[in-house]
Protein backbone atom coordinates (compact mmCIF):
# COMPACT_ATOMS: atom_id res chain seq x y z
CA UNK A 1 0.00 0.00 0.00
CA UNK A 2 1.22 3.50 -0.88
CA UNK A 3 2.40 4.95 2.91
CA UNK A 4 0.85 8.40 2.08
CA UNK A 5 -2.25 6.70 2.55
CA UNK A 6 -1.39 6.11 6.05
CA UNK A 7 -0.47 9.68 7.34
CA UNK A 8 -2.67 11.80 4.98
CA UNK A 9 -2.66 15.09 5.21
CA UNK A 10 -5.52 17.34 6.70
CA UNK A 11 -7.22 17.89 3.55
CA UNK A 12 -9.54 21.24 4.06
CA UNK A 13 -13.03 21.86 2.63
CA UNK A 14 -11.97 25.28 1.08
CA UNK A 15 -8.90 27.27 0.55
CA UNK A 16 -8.33 30.06 -1.38
CA UNK A 17 -7.62 29.38 -4.42
CA UNK A 18 -11.09 27.75 -4.07
CA UNK A 19 -13.35 31.34 -4.51
CA UNK A 20 -10.98 32.51 -7.81
CA UNK A 21 -11.93 28.98 -9.21
CA UNK A 22 -15.58 28.86 -7.99
CA UNK A 23 -16.32 32.76 -9.40
CA UNK A 24 -14.54 31.88 -12.67
CA UNK A 25 -16.75 28.16 -12.76
CA UNK A 26 -19.60 29.63 -11.39
CA UNK A 27 -20.00 32.53 -13.87
CA UNK A 28 -19.10 29.96 -16.75
CA UNK A 29 -22.06 27.79 -15.65
CA UNK A 30 -24.38 31.15 -15.07
CA UNK A 31 -24.05 31.89 -18.49
CA UNK A 32 -24.70 28.58 -20.06
CA UNK A 33 -28.09 28.55 -17.97
CA UNK A 34 -28.68 31.99 -19.01
CA UNK A 35 -28.58 30.79 -22.36
CA UNK A 36 -30.83 28.03 -22.47
CA UNK A 37 -33.56 30.14 -20.27
CA UNK A 38 -33.59 31.93 -23.36
CA UNK A 39 -33.39 29.22 -26.39
CA UNK A 40 -36.23 27.62 -24.38
CA UNK A 41 -38.50 30.47 -24.02
CA UNK A 42 -37.86 32.46 -27.26
CA UNK A 43 -36.70 29.65 -29.78
CA UNK A 44 -38.96 27.09 -28.41
CA UNK A 45 -41.93 29.09 -26.93
CA UNK A 46 -41.98 27.12 -23.94
CA UNK A 47 -44.12 29.13 -21.09
CA UNK A 48 -42.01 30.39 -18.57
CA UNK A 49 -43.85 29.13 -16.11
CA UNK A 50 -42.66 25.73 -17.42
CA UNK A 51 -39.45 27.17 -17.64
CA UNK A 52 -39.23 28.24 -14.28
CA UNK A 53 -41.24 25.97 -12.43
CA UNK A 54 -39.73 22.76 -14.19
CA UNK A 55 -36.67 22.85 -16.48
CA UNK A 56 -34.70 24.99 -14.29
CA UNK A 57 -34.97 23.19 -10.98
CA UNK A 58 -34.82 20.05 -12.59
CA UNK A 59 -31.47 20.98 -13.90
CA UNK A 60 -30.24 22.04 -10.40
CA UNK A 61 -31.19 18.77 -8.77
CA UNK A 62 -28.78 17.55 -11.40
CA UNK A 63 -25.69 19.97 -10.99
CA UNK A 64 -25.74 19.49 -7.20
CA UNK A 65 -25.89 16.11 -7.28
CA UNK A 66 -23.43 15.80 -10.01
CA UNK A 67 -21.18 18.53 -8.32
CA UNK A 68 -21.00 16.92 -4.71
CA UNK A 69 -20.60 13.26 -6.17
CA UNK A 70 -17.42 14.97 -8.50
CA UNK A 71 -16.02 16.36 -5.15
CA UNK A 72 -16.27 13.08 -3.45
CA UNK A 73 -14.35 11.88 -6.05
CA UNK A 74 -11.68 14.68 -5.70
CA UNK A 75 -11.46 14.36 -1.84
CA UNK A 76 -11.69 10.42 -2.14
CA UNK A 77 -8.25 10.30 -4.84
CA UNK A 78 -6.66 13.59 -2.43
CA UNK A 79 -6.47 10.76 0.34
CA UNK A 80 -5.82 8.00 -1.58
CA UNK A 81 -2.52 10.06 -3.06
CA UNK A 82 -1.56 11.59 -0.05
CA UNK A 83 -2.12 15.33 -1.46
CA UNK A 84 -4.04 18.02 -1.20
CA UNK A 85 -3.68 19.90 -5.12
CA UNK A 86 -6.40 17.62 -6.46
CA UNK A 87 -9.12 19.94 -8.28
CA UNK A 88 -12.52 18.49 -8.16
CA UNK A 89 -13.85 18.03 -12.10
CA UNK A 90 -16.24 20.64 -13.17
CA UNK A 91 -19.43 19.89 -14.33
CA UNK A 92 -22.44 21.59 -15.83
CA UNK A 93 -25.06 21.57 -18.85
CA UNK A 94 -23.56 20.34 -21.81
CA UNK A 95 -22.89 23.53 -23.83
CA UNK A 96 -23.31 21.75 -27.76
CA UNK A 97 -25.89 19.91 -26.42
CA UNK A 98 -27.86 23.06 -25.65
CA UNK A 99 -28.08 24.32 -29.19
CA UNK A 100 -28.57 21.01 -31.08
CA UNK A 101 -31.48 19.76 -28.69
CA UNK A 102 -33.06 22.90 -28.98
CA UNK A 103 -32.35 24.01 -32.99
CA UNK A 104 -32.38 20.10 -34.16
CA UNK A 105 -34.63 18.37 -31.51
CA UNK A 106 -37.56 20.77 -30.49
CA UNK A 107 -37.45 23.50 -32.87
CA UNK A 108 -38.65 21.59 -36.05
CA UNK A 109 -41.20 20.09 -33.98
CA UNK A 110 -42.25 22.86 -32.49
CA UNK A 111 -42.38 24.66 -35.93
CA UNK A 112 -44.62 21.54 -37.90
CA UNK A 113 -46.81 20.97 -34.91
CA UNK A 114 -47.63 24.40 -33.21
CA UNK A 115 -47.39 22.96 -29.76
CA UNK A 116 -44.35 23.68 -27.40
CA UNK A 117 -45.20 20.52 -24.64
CA UNK A 118 -44.25 18.25 -27.45
CA UNK A 119 -41.14 19.47 -28.68
CA UNK A 120 -40.48 19.56 -24.81
CA UNK A 121 -41.41 15.81 -24.84
CA UNK A 122 -39.03 14.89 -27.58
CA UNK A 123 -36.40 17.17 -25.93
CA UNK A 124 -36.47 15.06 -22.73
CA UNK A 125 -36.48 11.59 -24.49
CA UNK A 126 -33.85 12.88 -26.48
CA UNK A 127 -31.77 13.71 -23.32
CA UNK A 128 -32.60 10.55 -21.74
CA UNK A 129 -31.55 8.26 -24.51
CA UNK A 130 -28.12 10.51 -24.56
CA UNK A 131 -27.95 9.48 -21.01
CA UNK A 132 -28.02 5.62 -21.80
CA UNK A 133 -25.32 5.68 -24.44
CA UNK A 134 -22.84 7.57 -22.28
CA UNK A 135 -23.56 4.93 -19.26
CA UNK A 136 -23.11 2.04 -22.06
CA UNK A 137 -20.05 3.95 -23.02
CA UNK A 138 -18.96 3.79 -19.49
CA UNK A 139 -18.10 0.19 -20.02
CA UNK A 140 -16.30 1.25 -23.40
CA UNK A 141 -14.61 4.38 -22.72
CA UNK A 142 -11.81 3.28 -20.51
CA UNK A 143 -10.08 1.13 -23.30
CA UNK A 144 -10.15 3.45 -26.08
CA UNK A 145 -8.32 6.04 -23.74
CA UNK A 146 -5.84 3.01 -23.11
CA UNK A 147 -4.70 2.71 -26.38
CA UNK A 148 -5.42 6.40 -28.12
CA UNK A 149 -2.25 8.50 -27.93
CA UNK A 150 -2.31 12.05 -26.08
CA UNK A 151 -2.03 14.22 -28.73
CA UNK A 152 -5.52 12.93 -30.10
CA UNK A 153 -7.21 13.02 -27.00
CA UNK A 154 -5.90 16.45 -25.58
CA UNK A 155 -5.50 17.96 -28.95
CA UNK A 156 -9.83 16.68 -29.95
CA UNK A 157 -10.67 18.59 -26.88
CA UNK A 158 -8.02 21.64 -27.77
CA UNK A 159 -10.50 22.12 -30.70
CA UNK A 160 -13.50 21.91 -28.90
CA UNK A 161 -12.33 24.67 -26.80
CA UNK A 162 -10.67 27.08 -29.23
CA UNK A 163 -14.09 26.82 -31.21
CA UNK A 164 -17.07 26.14 -29.25
CA UNK A 165 -15.71 27.25 -25.85
CA UNK A 166 -13.50 30.38 -27.15
CA UNK A 167 -14.82 31.95 -30.42
CA UNK A 168 -18.26 32.67 -29.52
CA UNK A 169 -17.39 34.90 -26.45
CA UNK A 170 -14.57 36.35 -28.37
CA UNK A 171 -17.28 37.90 -30.64
CA UNK A 172 -18.94 38.86 -27.91
CA UNK A 173 -15.58 40.59 -26.15
CA UNK A 174 -15.31 42.69 -28.99
CA UNK A 175 -18.75 44.06 -29.92
CA UNK A 176 -18.13 45.69 -25.88
CA UNK A 177 -14.29 45.59 -25.86
CA UNK A 178 -14.19 48.64 -23.74
CA UNK A 179 -16.13 46.35 -20.78
CA UNK A 180 -14.64 42.80 -21.63
CA UNK A 181 -10.86 43.66 -22.31
CA UNK A 182 -10.37 44.86 -18.63
CA UNK A 183 -11.86 42.33 -17.21
CA UNK A 184 -9.54 39.48 -19.69
CA UNK A 185 -6.29 41.31 -18.46
CA UNK A 186 -7.43 41.07 -15.02
CA UNK A 187 -8.17 37.45 -15.28
CA UNK A 188 -5.06 37.18 -17.31
CA UNK A 189 -2.70 38.79 -14.71
CA UNK A 190 -4.41 36.77 -11.42
CA UNK A 191 -4.40 33.43 -13.32
CA UNK A 192 -1.41 33.09 -15.59
CA UNK A 193 1.05 34.54 -13.02
CA UNK A 194 1.70 35.12 -9.87
CA UNK A 195 0.82 38.60 -9.22
CA UNK A 196 -1.78 39.07 -6.54
CA UNK A 197 -4.10 41.58 -5.72
CA UNK A 198 -4.11 43.46 -2.48
CA UNK A 199 -5.42 41.43 0.60
CA UNK A 200 -5.26 38.27 -1.52
CA UNK A 201 -8.97 39.67 -2.82
CA UNK A 202 -10.39 36.74 -5.27
CA UNK A 203 -9.25 37.58 -8.68
CA UNK A 204 -12.25 35.95 -10.45
CA UNK A 205 -14.56 38.39 -8.35
CA UNK A 206 -12.68 41.33 -8.95
CA UNK A 207 -13.05 41.03 -12.85
CA UNK A 208 -16.71 40.79 -12.59
CA UNK A 209 -17.15 43.53 -10.75
CA UNK A 210 -14.95 45.44 -12.74
CA UNK A 211 -17.01 44.38 -15.77
CA UNK A 212 -20.13 44.94 -14.02
CA UNK A 213 -18.99 48.65 -12.90
CA UNK A 214 -17.67 50.13 -16.03
CA UNK A 215 -20.84 48.69 -17.78
CA UNK A 216 -23.37 50.47 -15.47
CA UNK A 217 -21.20 53.22 -15.28
CA UNK A 218 -20.79 53.24 -19.37
CA UNK A 219 -24.99 53.03 -19.63
CA UNK A 220 -24.56 49.28 -20.95
CA UNK A 221 -27.75 48.08 -18.07
CA UNK A 222 -30.77 49.51 -17.54
CA UNK A 223 -32.41 49.94 -14.06
CA UNK A 224 -36.04 49.22 -15.66
CA UNK A 225 -34.90 45.86 -17.04
CA UNK A 226 -33.84 45.03 -13.62
CA UNK A 227 -36.95 46.11 -11.89
CA UNK A 228 -38.76 43.82 -14.46
CA UNK A 229 -36.54 40.89 -13.70
CA UNK A 230 -37.32 40.74 -10.25
CA UNK A 231 -40.33 39.96 -10.75
CA UNK A 232 -39.51 36.50 -11.72
CA UNK A 233 -38.34 35.78 -8.12
CA UNK A 234 -40.16 32.48 -7.07
CA UNK A 235 -39.53 29.09 -5.70
CA UNK A 236 -39.76 26.06 -7.60
CA UNK A 237 -39.09 22.41 -6.45
CA UNK A 238 -38.39 19.73 -9.15
CA UNK A 239 -41.04 16.65 -9.56
CA UNK A 240 -40.88 14.03 -11.75
CA UNK A 241 -42.55 14.43 -15.15
CA UNK A 242 -42.30 10.45 -16.37
CA UNK A 243 -45.91 11.41 -18.13
CA UNK A 244 -43.77 13.78 -20.34
CA UNK A 245 -41.13 11.39 -21.05
CA UNK A 246 -42.85 8.17 -21.19
CA UNK A 247 -44.55 10.23 -24.35
CA UNK A 248 -41.87 11.71 -26.09
CA UNK A 249 -40.20 7.94 -25.92
CA UNK A 250 -43.00 6.42 -27.77
CA UNK A 251 -42.06 8.15 -31.06
CA UNK A 252 -38.28 7.76 -30.12
CA UNK A 253 -37.12 6.05 -33.45
CA UNK A 254 -36.66 9.17 -35.02
CA UNK A 255 -34.22 11.13 -32.70
CA UNK A 256 -32.11 8.15 -32.41
CA UNK A 257 -30.26 9.38 -35.45
CA UNK A 258 -29.08 12.57 -33.77
CA UNK A 259 -28.24 10.79 -30.14
CA UNK A 260 -26.72 7.81 -30.81
CA UNK A 261 -23.71 9.96 -31.93
CA UNK A 262 -24.15 12.78 -29.96
CA UNK A 263 -24.19 10.29 -27.11
CA UNK A 264 -20.62 8.69 -28.48
CA UNK A 265 -19.78 12.35 -28.30
CA UNK A 266 -20.87 12.65 -24.82
CA UNK A 267 -18.85 9.98 -23.72
CA UNK A 268 -15.86 10.69 -25.86
CA UNK A 269 -15.78 14.26 -24.54
CA UNK A 270 -15.64 12.95 -21.14
CA UNK A 271 -12.85 10.61 -22.08
CA UNK A 272 -11.30 13.85 -23.39
CA UNK A 273 -11.23 15.92 -20.27
CA UNK A 274 -10.26 12.91 -18.00
CA UNK A 275 -7.26 12.71 -19.72
CA UNK A 276 -6.87 16.56 -19.96
CA UNK A 277 -7.29 16.19 -15.91
CA UNK A 278 -4.89 13.27 -15.92
CA UNK A 279 -2.35 15.64 -17.75
CA UNK A 280 -2.42 18.10 -15.14
CA UNK A 281 -2.00 15.78 -12.43
CA UNK A 282 -5.18 14.62 -11.47
CA UNK A 283 -6.05 10.24 -12.30
CA UNK A 284 -9.66 10.08 -12.11
CA UNK A 285 -11.26 6.98 -13.05
CA UNK A 286 -13.24 7.24 -16.10
CA UNK A 287 -15.90 4.72 -15.68
CA UNK A 288 -17.04 6.43 -12.46
CA UNK A 289 -16.94 9.94 -14.38
CA UNK A 290 -19.04 8.30 -17.59
CA UNK A 291 -21.41 6.85 -15.15
CA UNK A 292 -22.09 10.07 -13.61
CA UNK A 293 -22.70 12.14 -16.43
CA UNK A 294 -24.84 9.54 -17.59
CA UNK A 295 -27.30 9.30 -14.55
CA UNK A 296 -27.59 12.69 -14.57
CA UNK A 297 -28.70 13.13 -17.78
CA UNK A 298 -31.44 10.08 -17.26
CA UNK A 299 -32.74 11.84 -13.79
CA UNK A 300 -32.47 15.04 -15.35
CA UNK A 301 -34.87 14.02 -18.05
CA UNK A 302 -37.38 11.89 -15.93
CA UNK A 303 -37.71 15.37 -13.65
CA UNK A 304 -37.94 17.36 -16.91
CA UNK A 305 -34.55 19.00 -17.88
CA UNK A 306 -33.84 18.40 -21.47
CA UNK A 307 -30.17 19.46 -21.31
CA UNK A 308 -27.43 16.09 -20.29
CA UNK A 309 -25.17 17.72 -17.71
CA UNK A 310 -21.65 16.43 -18.75
CA UNK A 311 -17.83 16.91 -17.07
CA UNK A 312 -16.76 20.40 -18.29
CA UNK A 313 -13.68 21.40 -20.14
CA UNK A 314 -11.12 23.50 -18.43
CA UNK A 315 -10.08 21.68 -15.39
CA UNK A 316 -6.81 22.53 -15.74
CA UNK A 317 -7.57 26.02 -15.80
CA UNK A 318 -9.22 25.80 -12.52
CA UNK A 319 -6.41 23.75 -10.96
CA UNK A 320 -4.21 26.74 -12.00
CA UNK A 321 -6.77 29.56 -10.51
CA UNK A 322 -5.92 27.82 -7.56
CA UNK A 323 -9.14 25.36 -7.36
CA UNK A 324 -9.02 22.32 -5.06
CA UNK A 325 -12.51 20.07 -3.93
CA UNK A 326 -14.33 23.18 -2.61
CA UNK A 327 -15.04 25.01 -5.91
CA UNK A 328 -17.24 22.48 -7.93
CA UNK A 329 -19.49 21.60 -4.43
CA UNK A 330 -20.22 25.52 -3.95
CA UNK A 331 -20.86 25.80 -7.94
CA UNK A 332 -23.09 22.83 -7.55
CA UNK A 333 -25.28 24.54 -4.64
CA UNK A 334 -25.03 28.30 -5.48
CA UNK A 335 -26.37 27.43 -9.22
CA UNK A 336 -29.67 25.09 -8.08
CA UNK A 337 -30.64 27.78 -5.49
CA UNK A 338 -30.52 29.93 -8.22
CA UNK A 339 -32.70 27.96 -10.39
CA UNK A 340 -34.74 26.40 -7.49
CA UNK A 341 -35.52 30.53 -7.08
CA UNK A 342 -35.74 31.54 -10.67
CA UNK A 343 -33.38 34.52 -10.62
CA UNK A 344 -31.19 33.83 -13.82
CA UNK A 345 -33.38 36.62 -15.57
CA UNK A 346 -32.29 39.19 -12.84
CA UNK A 347 -28.75 38.28 -12.77
CA UNK A 348 -29.00 38.48 -16.43
CA UNK A 349 -30.38 42.30 -16.08
CA UNK A 350 -27.46 43.02 -13.72
CA UNK A 351 -24.41 41.55 -14.75
CA UNK A 352 -23.09 42.24 -18.35
CA UNK A 353 -22.45 39.31 -20.33
CA UNK A 354 -19.26 40.86 -21.65
CA UNK A 355 -17.78 40.65 -18.01
CA UNK A 356 -18.45 37.42 -17.92
CA UNK A 357 -17.67 35.56 -21.01
CA UNK A 358 -13.41 36.53 -20.65
CA UNK A 359 -13.51 33.84 -18.43
CA UNK A 360 -14.46 31.49 -21.16
CA UNK A 361 -11.54 32.76 -23.08
CA UNK A 362 -9.32 31.72 -20.62
CA UNK A 363 -10.37 28.46 -20.33
CA UNK A 364 -9.63 28.55 -24.10
CA UNK A 365 -6.26 29.43 -23.77
CA UNK A 366 -4.95 26.96 -21.23
CA UNK A 367 -6.64 23.89 -23.31
CA UNK A 368 -5.25 24.58 -26.15
CA UNK A 369 -1.88 25.52 -24.79
CA UNK A 370 -1.83 22.62 -22.62
CA UNK A 371 -2.32 20.37 -26.17
CA UNK A 372 1.08 21.05 -27.40
CA UNK A 373 2.78 21.68 -23.85
CA UNK A 374 1.79 17.99 -22.83
CA UNK A 375 2.69 15.77 -25.93
CA UNK A 376 6.26 15.25 -27.24
CA UNK A 377 7.02 17.70 -29.81
CA UNK A 378 6.96 15.27 -32.80
CA UNK A 379 3.48 14.81 -32.01
CA UNK A 380 2.76 18.58 -32.88
CA UNK A 381 1.18 17.81 -36.48
CA UNK A 382 -0.88 15.04 -35.04
CA UNK A 383 -2.70 17.73 -32.45
CA UNK A 384 -3.30 20.13 -35.20
CA UNK A 385 -5.29 16.96 -36.93
CA UNK A 386 -6.84 16.18 -34.06
CA UNK A 387 -7.88 20.21 -34.14
CA UNK A 388 -9.57 20.21 -37.27
CA UNK A 389 -12.22 18.66 -37.40
CA UNK A 390 -14.18 20.81 -34.35
CA UNK A 391 -12.48 23.64 -36.55
CA UNK A 392 -14.82 22.46 -39.68
CA UNK A 393 -18.19 21.77 -37.37
CA UNK A 394 -17.54 25.21 -36.01
CA UNK A 395 -17.34 26.91 -39.31
CA UNK A 396 -20.26 25.20 -41.06
CA UNK A 397 -22.51 26.08 -37.92
CA UNK A 398 -21.52 29.25 -39.13
CA UNK A 399 -22.44 29.22 -41.98
CA UNK A 400 -25.83 27.57 -41.45
CA UNK A 401 -26.36 30.50 -38.97
CA UNK A 402 -25.59 32.75 -41.84
CA UNK A 403 -27.43 31.69 -44.15
CA UNK A 404 -30.57 30.51 -42.32
CA UNK A 405 -30.76 33.93 -41.17
CA UNK A 406 -30.63 35.22 -44.42
CA UNK A 407 -33.81 33.09 -45.00
CA UNK A 408 -32.36 30.31 -46.95
CA UNK A 409 -30.38 27.49 -46.32
CA UNK A 410 -27.16 25.84 -48.61
CA UNK A 411 -29.13 22.95 -50.15
CA UNK A 412 -31.35 25.99 -51.72
CA UNK A 413 -28.12 28.21 -52.55
CA UNK A 414 -26.39 25.04 -54.08
CA UNK A 415 -22.81 23.55 -53.58
CA UNK A 416 -21.90 25.01 -56.98
CA UNK A 417 -22.92 28.66 -56.26
CA UNK A 418 -21.10 28.46 -52.48
CA UNK A 419 -18.14 26.56 -54.39
CA UNK A 420 -17.79 29.84 -56.88
CA UNK A 421 -17.91 32.19 -53.86
CA UNK A 422 -14.46 29.96 -52.16
CA UNK A 423 -16.63 28.47 -49.47
CA UNK A 424 -15.83 25.18 -49.24
CA UNK A 425 -19.32 24.32 -47.30
CA UNK A 426 -20.48 20.79 -48.45
CA UNK A 427 -16.63 19.36 -47.84
CA UNK A 428 -16.31 21.22 -44.71
CA UNK A 429 -19.76 20.08 -43.19
CA UNK A 430 -18.68 16.17 -44.05
CA UNK A 431 -15.53 16.82 -42.16
CA UNK A 432 -16.83 18.24 -39.07
CA UNK A 433 -19.99 15.64 -38.85
CA UNK A 434 -18.95 13.57 -35.52
CA UNK A 435 -16.06 15.86 -34.82
CA UNK A 436 -14.58 14.81 -32.07
CA UNK A 437 -14.96 11.08 -33.01
CA UNK A 438 -13.08 12.16 -35.66
CA UNK A 439 -10.66 14.00 -34.11
CA UNK A 440 -9.66 11.37 -32.20
CA UNK A 441 -9.59 8.79 -35.17
CA UNK A 442 -7.26 11.81 -37.47
CA UNK A 443 -4.89 12.44 -34.64
CA UNK A 444 -4.22 8.99 -33.40
CA UNK A 445 -3.32 8.22 -37.06
CA UNK A 446 -0.98 11.07 -37.58
CA UNK A 447 0.84 10.25 -33.97
CA UNK A 448 0.92 6.43 -34.96
CA UNK A 449 2.33 7.47 -38.45
CA UNK A 450 4.91 9.52 -36.46
CA UNK A 451 6.26 7.10 -34.16
CA UNK A 452 6.35 4.29 -37.27
CA UNK A 453 3.92 2.49 -35.97
CA UNK A 454 1.82 1.46 -38.92
CA UNK A 455 -0.19 -1.25 -37.17
CA UNK A 456 -1.65 0.40 -34.91
CA UNK A 457 -2.31 3.55 -37.46
CA UNK A 458 -3.90 0.83 -39.72
CA UNK A 459 -6.05 -0.18 -37.10
CA UNK A 460 -7.15 3.42 -36.32
CA UNK A 461 -7.64 3.95 -40.04
CA UNK A 462 -9.88 1.09 -40.45
CA UNK A 463 -11.87 2.50 -37.55
CA UNK A 464 -12.10 5.23 -38.83
CA UNK A 465 -13.66 3.49 -42.15
CA UNK A 466 -15.87 1.30 -40.20
CA UNK A 467 -17.59 4.41 -38.23
CA UNK A 468 -17.74 6.55 -41.05
CA UNK A 469 -19.56 3.75 -43.06
CA UNK A 470 -22.26 3.80 -40.16
CA UNK A 471 -22.26 7.62 -40.30
CA UNK A 472 -20.99 8.31 -36.33
CA UNK A 473 -18.08 10.77 -38.20
CA UNK A 474 -18.51 12.26 -41.49
CA UNK A 475 -22.24 11.42 -41.81
CA UNK A 476 -25.59 13.18 -41.39
CA UNK A 477 -26.86 10.39 -39.62
CA UNK A 478 -26.26 6.93 -38.35
CA UNK A 479 -27.21 4.38 -41.33
CA UNK A 480 -26.27 2.15 -43.31
CA UNK A 481 -23.54 3.33 -46.24
CA UNK A 482 -24.13 6.87 -45.16
CA UNK A 483 -20.57 8.11 -46.43
CA UNK A 484 -19.13 5.23 -48.25
CA UNK A 485 -16.66 7.33 -50.45
CA UNK A 486 -14.57 8.59 -46.82
CA UNK A 487 -14.84 5.21 -45.60
CA UNK A 488 -13.07 3.87 -48.92
CA UNK A 489 -10.52 7.06 -47.89
CA UNK A 490 -9.76 5.28 -44.56
CA UNK A 491 -10.18 1.84 -46.05
CA UNK A 492 -7.14 2.98 -48.46
CA UNK A 493 -5.10 4.29 -45.52
CA UNK A 494 -5.03 1.57 -43.34
CA UNK A 495 -3.78 -0.72 -46.83
CA UNK A 496 -1.04 1.68 -47.23
CA UNK A 497 -0.34 1.32 -43.24
CA UNK A 498 -0.68 -2.65 -43.42
CA UNK A 499 1.65 -2.02 -46.57
CA UNK A 500 4.26 -0.21 -44.54
CA UNK A 501 3.57 -2.31 -41.80
CA UNK A 502 5.93 -5.11 -43.71
CA UNK A 503 9.19 -3.78 -43.79
CA UNK A 504 11.74 -3.06 -41.27
CA UNK A 505 10.86 0.16 -39.80
CA UNK A 506 12.03 0.61 -36.22
CA UNK A 507 9.88 2.84 -34.07
CA UNK A 508 10.87 6.40 -33.96
CA UNK A 509 13.38 7.05 -31.02
CA UNK A 510 11.56 9.72 -28.62
CA UNK A 511 13.84 12.61 -28.03
CA UNK A 512 15.74 13.16 -24.65
CA UNK A 513 12.93 15.85 -23.44
CA UNK A 514 10.27 13.24 -24.23
CA UNK A 515 11.35 11.06 -21.48
CA UNK A 516 11.05 14.10 -19.00
CA UNK A 517 7.05 14.58 -20.29
CA UNK A 518 6.11 11.08 -19.42
CA UNK A 519 7.60 10.64 -16.10
CA UNK A 520 5.68 14.78 -15.49
CA UNK A 521 2.95 12.52 -16.94
CA UNK A 522 3.33 9.23 -15.29
CA UNK A 523 3.74 10.13 -11.95
CA UNK A 524 7.52 9.23 -11.64
CA UNK A 525 8.24 12.73 -9.71
CA UNK A 526 8.76 12.48 -6.28
CA UNK A 527 5.78 13.67 -4.28
CA UNK A 528 5.32 17.47 -3.30
CA UNK A 529 7.29 18.81 -6.64
CA UNK A 530 4.25 18.91 -8.92
CA UNK A 531 0.84 18.49 -9.06
CA UNK A 532 0.96 14.84 -10.14
CA UNK A 533 -0.84 11.59 -9.30
CA UNK A 534 1.30 9.62 -7.40
CA UNK A 535 1.51 6.29 -9.50
CA UNK A 536 0.39 4.78 -13.05
CA UNK A 537 0.36 1.87 -15.39
CA UNK A 538 1.87 1.70 -18.82
CA UNK A 539 -0.01 -0.36 -21.46
CA UNK A 540 3.21 -2.48 -23.35
CA UNK A 541 3.36 -1.35 -26.47
CA UNK A 542 2.06 2.38 -26.61
CA UNK A 543 3.39 5.32 -28.26
CA UNK A 544 5.24 7.62 -26.96
CA UNK A 545 2.88 10.45 -25.38
CA UNK A 546 0.32 7.78 -25.14
CA UNK A 547 -2.59 8.29 -22.37
CA UNK A 548 -1.79 6.15 -19.20
CA UNK A 549 -2.83 2.86 -19.10
CA UNK A 550 -6.68 1.93 -17.78
CA UNK A 551 -7.91 3.66 -14.92
CA UNK A 552 -9.71 1.04 -12.82
CA UNK A 553 -6.22 -0.84 -13.72
CA UNK A 554 -4.45 1.93 -11.75
CA UNK A 555 -7.00 2.56 -9.09
CA UNK A 556 -7.11 -0.96 -8.00
CA UNK A 557 -3.25 -1.01 -8.40
CA UNK A 558 -3.21 2.01 -5.84
CA UNK A 559 -6.30 0.98 -3.59
CA UNK A 560 -4.46 -2.74 -3.49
Amino acid sequence: MDPTTTSAPRLPYWVRGDTNAFFGFGVNVLVNVLTLTGLCIFVVNLPEGEVFGTILPALGIALVAGNVYYTHLARRLARREGRTDVTALPYGPSVPHMFIVIFVIMLPIFLSTGDPRRAWEAGLAWAFIIGVIVLIGAFVGPYIRRYTPRAALLGTLAGISVTFISMNPAGQMWRMAWIALPVLALLLIGLLTDVKLPFNFPIGLAALLLGTAIGWLGGAMSVPDVTAAARDIAVAFPTFQLDLLGRGLSDMAPLLATAIPLGVYNFTEAMTNVESAATAGDNYNLRSVLLADGAGAVVGAALGSPFPPAVYVGHPGWKAAGGRTGYSMATGVVIALLCFLGMFSLLGAIFPTAAIVPILLYIGLLIGAQAFQATPRAHAAAVVAALIPNIAAWATGQMNNALAAAGTTAAEVGNEALAGAGVVYDGLRILGEGAILAGLVLGAIVAFIIDKRFVHAAVFAASGAVLAFIGLIHGEEVRWNANGQVALGYLFVAVICGIFALGAHPPRVPAPEEAELDRLHSGATPPGTRDAPTTSVSAPGRPTGAAPADDDTREAAVSG
